[in-house]
């Protein structure tokens, strides 16, 4: 009996952390998301005609980048560098987290 409690201690306590988890993440999208809304309208508003903006949106590992305006060429450069940065480290992380499942075993 006391295993059965403890186990049912132990899935209890992982949904709850799995919940805090979720609930960060969400506030974390949410906050991007109207970080992201506050700048379009204050550009819109206050920037005039010369705005500029560029964004990169992943689908699995493949990059999307998408810019308009008179500067845009920078920000997509700059968003391809960092995409790639970001897939070569994914990359990199998940051959170390690899090697240090086989040191474990």
């Amino acid at each position: 009996m006391a295993v059965q409690d403890e186990n049912a201690e132990n899935e209890e306590e992982e949904a709850r952390a799995s919940r805090k988890i979720l609930i960060l993440f969400a506030a974390g999208l949410l906050t991007v998301v109207a970080g992201v809304a506050v700048l379009i309208v204050s550009t819109a508003l206050y920037g005039g005609a010369q705005t500029s903006f560029g964004t990169v949106i992943f689908i699995g590992p493949f990059p999307i980048v998408i810019g308009a305006g008179p500067g845009a060429t920078w920000i997509i450069l700059g968003a391809i560098v960092l995409a790639v940065l970001t897939v070569v480290l994914s990359f990199v992380m998940r051959r170390e987290s690899k090697k240090g499942a086989l040191h474990e075993s």
